[in-house]
């Protein structure tokens, strides 16, 4: 065996143990999270500190759906980023089609003006958003967290990337055939853009579920609040209750982890096609 695949087999095995060990250290501050929201405080603050539960302890969820509308801040998150992300895939798929494999008058500069918007940092859009959603008399309501966010050139730049790549012969052999243009989008091009709506439909629910800044410029009332902007008034009305803290903060992971591993698989194939084809 040459010296240089003695040499290689050290190296990768190096490489491995520094990749898990960089990985346990991401994931510690999540398992502290969840572990930490079933300890009273006193074992919390404890030192040295406790890195498993002495036992199932379940006051601090009972504490926080008991004084707080946790349920319905719940309820009010997954409703927002679920219809948030269906609209954005259905919208950013017609989009994307339309200009990966149709050809029709300025569509370059149509699409390189769309995504030259990307680079317009958000916080510069919210006072514009906040007053035409004022004007519109959305304020204070869930659509108000819902429309603005379907204007997002982020999706349709995927979806047309990730479209591009599909063979145009296909769409060629079905308008032969006398299939119509929505027949093509539905049952040609969509299936075959799974992975790429999959990596889309987790983008947008993540970004939805975290878009803290705008939920609070928008909802007021608090039986509106999403549930990360409810989470955040714990740090207030129980500011010395860590428990309570961490056990809302657990909650509002759950459903992000969730979804992640539920589309995973499109979420790495879609990334992975898209850097190899595009």
């Amino acid at each position: 065996m040459s010296r240089n695949k003695l040499l290689k087999y050290p190296i990768k095995t190096i490489t491995s143990a520094l990749l898990y060990i960089l990985a346990l250290l991401l994931l510690f501050p999540i398992y502290w999270m969840f572990v930490a929201s079933f300890m009273p405080d006193a074992d919390i603050s404890s030192i040295p500190p406790l890195f498993f539960p002495k036992g199932l302890y379940l006051k601090n969820y009972i504490e926080m759906f008991r004084t707080a509308p946790t349920l319905r801040w719940f309820f009010n998150s997954v409703l927002v980023s679920s219809i948030t992300t269906i609209l954005i895939v259905l919208i950013s798929s017609m989009a994307g089609y339309s200009f990966a494999k149709k050809n029709f008058f300025a569509r370059d500069i149509i699409f390189y003006s769309m995504v030259l918007t990307m680079m317009i940092p958000k916080q510069i859009l919210l006072v514009p958003l906040f007053k035409i959603v004022r004007d519109l008399n959305m304020f204070n309501t869930l659509a108000g967290l819902i429309v603005p966010a379907l204007g997002w050139p982020f999706g349709v730049f995927l979806i047309k990337q990730f479209m591009v790549t599909l063979p145009s012969e296909l769409v060629q052999s079905a308008k032969i055939d006398g299939c119509s243009e929505l027949g093509i989008y539905a049952r040609i091009m969509l299936p075959l853009a799974k992975p790429g709506l999959g990596a889309l439909a987790i983008f947008t629910f993540i970004n939805s579920w975290n878009d803290y800044m705008w939920q609070l410029l928008v909802i007021s009332s608090k039986i509106l609040k999403t549930l990360p902007l409810g989470v955040a008034t714990f740090k207030e009305e129980f500011s010395a209750r860590y428990g309570i803290q961490l056990a809302g903060a657990s909650v509002a992971s759950i459903p992000m982890i969730i979804i992640f591993l539920m589309f995973q698989k499109y979420f790495t194939k879609g990334i992975t096609l898209g850097a190899i084809k595009g």
